[in-house]
C-alpha cells in the first residue's frame, strides 16, 4: 500500500511543528520524523487503527502519536493521512469527508 498526505494534513503537520519549533527546532524535527515513520508502518497494517467515530465509515480509522490523532482513510491500495488533531481539539467533519 501507499501512503498519500493530504494538503489539510500536511499543513497540519506544518502547524504543529511551527509551534514546536518556537522552543526547540531540535524536538520539531525529531517529532515530525517519528510521526512520519509512525504513518509509514501503516503500509503494513492499514486497519491497525480505530476507527474514528466522528467519520461515519469503516474506512476513516485514527492511530495516536503522543497526544495527536493521525486520521486516515483506507481506499483501495492506499492510505490517504486525512489530518493530524490534537486530543483537546473539536475535530471539524469537514477535515476527514469522504
Amino acid at each position: 500500500m501507499k501512503v498519500f498526505w493530504t494538503h489539510m494534513a500536511y499543513r497540519r503537520l506544518e502547524e504543529i511543528f511551527s509551534y514546536i519549533e518556537k522552543d526547540s527546532p531540535n524536538n520539531a524535527r525529531r517529532w515530525v520524523d517519528k510521526l512520519v515513520k509512525k504513518v509509514t508502518q501503516l503500509k503494513d497494517l492499514p486497519k491497525v487503527g480505530r476507527v474514528v467515530s466522528e467519520g461515519g465509515s469503516a474506512n476513516i480509522r485514527e492511530i495516536i502519536y503522543g497526544n495527536y490523532r493521525i486520521i486516515y482513510k483506507v481506499k483501495d491500495d492506499a492510505i490517504y493521512v486525512l489530518t493530524v488533531r490534537h486530543f483537546k481539539q473539536i475535530l471539524p467533519i469537514k477535515e476527514i469527508e469522504e
